[in-house]
């Protein structure tokens, strides 16, 4: 396998792409979005990727920093891989520009769009607003279909989980996308109506703003 290509030039795009720009290495961090995972989780939900070129590219973001790797010890002792706080703040906001630009590419009637994965980046993290994040800190679980994931609203943006959960969301992949791509109103609404939410009201009020997940604000244009 040939050694890392760079482009050489001195401009933030072409420095961002030296990292960013690999095959498989967004990917990688999409995964990686919902909370640690192991390097055999990785494997499954990244089928084509040959397991030599899966350790290069995660020892390459690992050493940009924008990956961290951490040991559990016995009994347990395995590697889980997450998301760095600069993962988080700097690289989510790429993943949210590319998944928006991919939702128009991506026909809304096909089932294979509602996997638990795409049920947390379209139901969950595309919703997220800013603006009325301001005074928030919380950390929240998404439960989609059997698969977890865990993350932290801190200082007006998203951010790897804090603690245990203050709230839970259950949900399936296809509520989160309907509730959010439904071509009607009434679709929306009924497909928002089956989420459960687990907290204190406080919480579960503040979930459902920030994230958009309310019958006047879940719908959103991806043109």
């Amino acid at each position: 396998m040939g050694g890392r290509r760079y482009y050489g030039q001195h401009c933030p795009i072409a420095n961002g792409l030296d990292v960013l720009g690999e095959r498989w290495t967004l990917l990688i961090l999409r995964e990686l979005v919902g909370g640690p995972r192991r390097y055999s989780d990785l494997r499954v939900q990244l089928p084509g990727i040959a397991t030599n070129l899966l350790a290069q590219r995660l020892n390459e973001l690992e050493q940009a920093g924008v990956v961290e790797r951490n040991v559990l010890p016995p009994p347990i002792a395995r590697t889980l891989y997450t998301l760095s706080d600069d993962g988080w703040r700097l690289v989510l906001p790429v993943l949210g520009a590319v998944a928006r630009f991919g939702l128009q590419m991506m026909p809304a009637s096909t089932d294979g769009s509602r996997s638990p994965l795409n049920g947390f980046l379209v139901g969950v993290l595309l919703g997220f607003d800013s603006a009325s994040a301001a005074e928030v800190a919380a950390t929240y679980r998404v439960q989609i279909d059997g698969r977890t994931f865990d993350f932290a609203i801190v200082e007006a943006r998203l951010a790897g989980a804090r603690h245990e959960p203050d709230v839970t969301l259950s949900a399936s992949a296809a509520d989160l996308v309907t509730g959010r791509l439904g071509s009607t109103a009434k679709q929306r609404l009924a497909a928002l109506r089956r989420l459960h939410f687990e907290g204190s009201p406080h919480y579960v009020e503040t979930m459902r703003t920030v994230l958009r997940l309310t019958d006047k604000t879940a719908a959103f244009s991806t043109g």
